[in-house]
């Protein structure tokens, strides 16, 4: 029997194809193919934003575990998701100075954490393994951390998922929480993939009051600060109140006296001795410098965090950057380090840029950031409060704690400075030049005008038909039943209701800011903006009925005797991190985000797994094609 005279090279070309094509698949991402993202399960449940959910924690002895919630040690507990039940997870309370605030007080509305794999490796909530519950304390609107991480999320940052949730103990009514994804394996992995690279929550800001919490040592005071405007404390005037992180409690006038003496070393911002700040002899206080952490700057106008925690370059030892490399959430080798360094050296001396920052994802994340106005944060004095994604040298930024945003961080911001905060001046105090991962991009007209551009984009999203205005009408509708029934909230429901028609205003009135910045009618730096006429005023709102250092603000503040004030405890501790041992295994795949929003330039454009879903079909029909016709031609030899 005859053969085709070309069957040979038609099958040797075929499976060459298949080979190449499969090659190709396997090389997607060095090739910059995105990775495909796909639902895990949680996404669509738990952070559904149509609705409030109920969490249901199930505890024998929960009393018990009220009272050991200052050691931050988990217990064994049931929660119930949704009517959904998960059994045998780790339940501890989580924060910093607030934990021993609220110990010293009497309150025991905590925030915590649910690890849905500590005791059974691999358990999780529809591929959830952790998750934070946030106490929305310092916050009367109940939506600051909500519409940050929402419009983030929405406009392409890679930015935690959240939702309301409704928490009762044991059946009881416990109060109105924000559910927040943790960033940790589930987010990596339905953000980046199986294949994720490295995360990092670079931090030197630890004020006692929890686990993990080794800064402040004994003797350290810190110098007062300067407020969101970047103005300085009067040196002659120490007494007056200091504007600090949000862990120190801010009690209003008359309630000093009265204040329980907190444990948690909480810094001293009256010091007039402060590391590298003169005493009245001109002397710097050395002694007291000596102590400090490496490289801490506390001098105004500097920002209170190290030189790694800035992500400065500082030199090529490792051991120069323990405020990130002691911070890592993935396990990482010392080739890991010598790669961050690398790439944090070139960004210190702004050089190649496109090879080690994400730059479309950094831009994003920094118009969203900024908008919001979060001093508590990279960009304020306090310089932490983020998180750091490195994967072979590119670097990006991810978002964490917004509670304090809209000028709530130290309570000293006026509405006018907020609103008309620059958008080309991000960083609190004169200079950016300390912050290198936001000044590359005014130092170069070529990013600062893509930095406009997706501003535009931003904000065009914001007043499309009144989204935001919209959404947080919405919002506030949905949850107001769950504040008023709130045994625990922080607030009354009038100040809840006060907050959020300030919050109506100021967001009104700062998208109004911005459009003039980007036109070019109200100067966008905060030099050009200190003799402007154009600046929109402001001046009658009250930022403080929205919340604010202390607890809430206002005079609807809820201070009823067994729920006195006390600190912030949103952020993480470092006993809530991934031990560097922990690696992902999980085999859940990421999943896109964009909530029926439309799309900005530079998102995807594609269903979630579509790229995947194509390449690997091609490959199979070629590669069975090629098998096909060897066998049929063979057969006939």
């Amino acid at each position: 029997m005859s053969t085709h005279k070309m069957i040979n090279r038609i099958c040797c070309a075929a499976l060459a194809l298949a080979l190449i094509v499969t090659a190709l698949f396997c090389n997607a991402e060095r090739l910059g193919i995105q990775h495909s993202r796909h639902t895990q399960g949680y996404e669509s449940r738990l952070f559904d934003t149509s609705a409030v959910h109920t969490i249901d924690i199930v505890m024998d002895d929960w009393e018990g575990f009220l009272e050991t919630c200052e050691n931050e040690e988990y217990q064994s507990c049931a929660v119930v998701i949704d009517g959904q039940a998960s059994r045998n997870v780790g339940l501890r309370a989580k924060g910093n100075t607030s934990l021993s605030s609220v110990a010293a007080y009497g309150n025991n509305r905590y925030s915590f954490k649910i690890e849905f794999d500590h005791y059974e490796e691999g358990n999780t909530w529809y591929g959830l393994d952790k998750l934070c519950l946030n106490n929305i304390i310092q916050d009367n609107t109940y939506m600051k951390d909500y519409l940050a991480y929402t419009l983030m999320n929405r406009f392409g940052v890679n930015a935690p998922l959240c939702s309301y949730a409704y928490v009762t103990v044991n059946g009881e009514d416990w109060g109105l929480y924000l559910a927040v994804e943790a960033l940790e394996e589930s987010f990596l992995s339905r953000n980046y993939g199986t294949s994720y690279g490295n995360l990092y929550k670079p931090d030197s800001m630890k004020f006692g009051g929890g686990a993990g919490n080794k800064g402040n040592p004994d003797g350290m005071d810190f110098p007062a600060m300067p407020d969101m405007a970047g103005n300085a404390p009067d040196p002659g005037n120490m007494d007056s109140p200091p504007t600090m992180s949000e862990d120190v409690p801010n009690m209003a006038d008359g309630q000093n006296a009265d204040m329980p003496n907190i444990p948690g070393n909480a810094p001293d911002l009256n010091h007039a001795n402060a590391p590298g700040i003169p005493n009245d002899t001109g002397v710097q206080n050395q002694d007291a410098a000596a102590k400090a952490p490496r490289d801490f700057k506390g001098m105004p106008g500097g920002g209170m965090g190290s030189e790694d925690v800035k992500l400065q370059y500082i030199d090529d030892d490792p051991d120069s950057y323990d405020n990130i490399f002691s911070s890592a959430k993935t396990n990482i080798t010392d080739g890991d380090k010598n790669r961050l360094i690398a790439s944090l050296k070139q960004l210190s001396e702004q050089q190649n840029i496109e090879s080690i920052v994400d730059i479309d994802a950094v831009i994003r994340y920094f118009v969203a950031h900024n908008f919001v106005c979060n001093d508590d944060s990279y960009t304020g004095m306090m310089v932490h409060n983020y998180y750091l994604y490195e994967k072979d040298g590119m670097l990006s930024m991810l978002p964490w704690d917004y509670n304090l945003s809209f000028g709530g961080f130290g309570g000293g911001s006026n509405a006018s400075s907020v609103v008309n905060s620059p958008i080309d001046s991000p960083v609190s105090g004169p200079s950016m030049d300390d912050r290198p991962m936001v000044a590359w991009i005014f130092s170069n007209d070529e990013y600062a005008a893509l930095y406009h551009e997706y501003y535009q984009s931003f904000i065009s999203m914001l007043a499309n038909d009144d989204m935001l205005s919209n959404m947080i009408d919405t919002v506030s509708a949905m949850i107001m039943p769950y504040v008023e029934k709130d045994p625990t909230k922080f607030c009354t429901l009038e100040a809840f209701q006060s907050g959020v028609k300030t919050l109506q205003q100021v967001c009104k009135l700062r998208i109004e800011s911005i459009q003039g910045q980007l036109n070019g009618d109200i100067p966008s730096t905060s030099e050009a903006q200190q003799n402007s006429q154009t600046l929109v005023d402001a001046a009658s709102i009250d930022l403080s009925a929205m919340g604010s250092m202390g607890i809430g603000g206002g005079d609807g503040m809820k201070m009823p005797p067994d729920f006195p004030a006390q600190g912030d405890e949103n952020s993480p501790n470092k006993a809530d991190d991934m031990t560097q041992g922990e690696k992902a295994e999980s085999s859940q795949n990421a999943h896109g985000h964009n909530n029926g929003m439309p799309l900005m330039p530079g998102m995807e454009t594609e269903e979630p797994g579509i790229n995947t879903i194509l390449w690997l079909g091609i490959s199979i029909v070629i590669l069975l094609t090629g098998l096909l016709f060897a066998f049929k031609f063979k057969a006939r030899i």
